[in-house]
């Protein structure tokens, strides 16, 4: 049995974790922060008036481990990080394993050590009664991203350079299915998999190979209207948002957020104007499908539609 002020509700299967967990803004030093926390208050005030809104809860039963698969564990300063890909999370990882002292450094953390190492622990890892306790005691956190740039982001990183998993399983199936007369080293490799023909894969509703983390929406990895997230960062203001964030949670004051680019650093970062010369390559139709693909993604963080 679980303390009074531990007990969460329970609805459609799910147990609901409760309400907002209180920032310690008793941390954050200097008056610099208040435009950020101002901002802050306004995208939890947006995401609660949507969800209230859209009542997703009655739409959407799930099993509470499955609800949490996604989320990050970092015990010492009582944080649950929900990982977004292609927003930030590689370096996000690397804060976590420095605030939890497995590095001293979030600069000398390779790639490979941050996403196969193993060394944080996921919160459906944990019995029921670990994640309740920690769903309820800490402080939970988010970054998301345009969720346009989003998606090119993740085609340009797993299909336009080598890659020993992301081509051989999706890019073999997406050119089989979608390329008329493909060459038979296309077919082989699986490289060289062109915009126009992922975006067919994503809006199959028959594809040839499931979905993948990557381009997923946010409101399937991270369940936004069925766990109160503390704060909501957002990609394009990564830096002042994590370093803001850092603070609240008592992060050793020497720890900022990495600026580098984890990957392909020499590639141009994908930007508002990248995106519009992916989406070149889309029929009117497609583009409109693909934007309500991600339809719930822009009305819960309030991104603008493209």
């Amino acid at each position: 049995r679980l303390p009074e002020q531990q007990k969460m509700s329970w609805f459609g299967g799910v147990y609901l974790p409760p309400a907002l967990h209180p920032l310690n803004k008793m941390l954050v030093k200097g008056g610099e922060w208040e435009d950020i926390d101002s901002t802050q208050e306004k995208r939890r005030a947006f995401l609660q008036g949507f969800c209230r809104k859209y009542n997703s809860r009655k739409k959407l039963q799930t099993h509470l481990v499955h609800l949490v698969s996604r989320i990050y564990v970092e015990d010492r300063h009582k944080v649950l990080y929900c990982e977004v890909p292609k927003a930030g999370c590689s370096n996000w990882k690397r804060v976590l394993m420095v605030l939890s002292g497995l590095a001293a450094s979030a600069n000398n953390i390779s790639h490979d050590d941050v996403h196969y190492g193993k060394h944080l622990r996921k919160l459906d890892s944990y019995d029921l009664k670990g994640i309740y306790t920690r769903l309820n005691m800490y402080t939970k956190f988010i970054f998301v991203r345009d969720p346009m740039e989003r998606l090119v982001s993740a085609f340009r990183d797993k299909f336009e350079h080598p890659n020993s998993y992301y081509h051989p399983v999706f890019g073999k199936a997406i050119i089989k299915k979608y390329r008329h007369n493909a060459d038979e080293e296309a077919l082989k490799t699986g490289s060289g998999v062109k915009f126009k023909e992922f975006i067919q894969y994503l809006l199959d509703s028959h594809r040839p190979v499931g979905m993948d983390i990557h381009w997923e929406q946010v409101s399937k990895l991270c369940y936004p209207c069925l766990i109160n997230y503390d704060f909501i960062g957002k990609f394009e203001t990564l830096e002042e948002d994590a370093n803001y964030f850092l603070q609240l949670v008592g992060a050793p004051a020497d720890l900022k957020f990495p600026k580098f680019k984890d990957r392909h650093s020499s590639d141009e970062r994908t930007s508002a104007e990248v995106v519009r010369q992916y989406l070149k390559e889309l029929s009117k139709e497609e583009r409109q499908l693909t934007y309500d693909f991600y339809y719930l993604d822009y009305l819960m963080f309030n991104y603008t539609s493209p």
